[in-house]
């Protein structure tokens, strides 16, 4: 199966950019977001990628293959 870059469904803050490509790179979307963040400060330029990443990627599918997260119930 192909992996395809999207947008996260299931792990998002603001478009679910970062998530995306966190699932997509197999890396903690933390990660991500901080590497936005030092580029945002330091270059200055890490914000106008994100909105066009966030233009260009398409959003994932409900239940597609990026959301695997799976929901337990409550322990009791």
């Amino acid at each position: 199966m192909e992996k395809k870059l999207t947008r996260s469904v299931s792990n998002r803050m603001i478009a679910g950019v970062c998530g995306g490509l966190g699932e997509y790179l197999n890396i903690d979307p933390t990660i991500v977001r901080l590497l936005f963040a030092l580029i945002f400060v330091f270059a200055g330029t890490g914000l106008l990628l994100y909105i066009i990443l966030w233009i260009v990627i398409p959003e994932g599918v409900p239940g597609g293959p990026a959301s695997n997260q799976t929901i337990e119930p409550p322990q009791q």
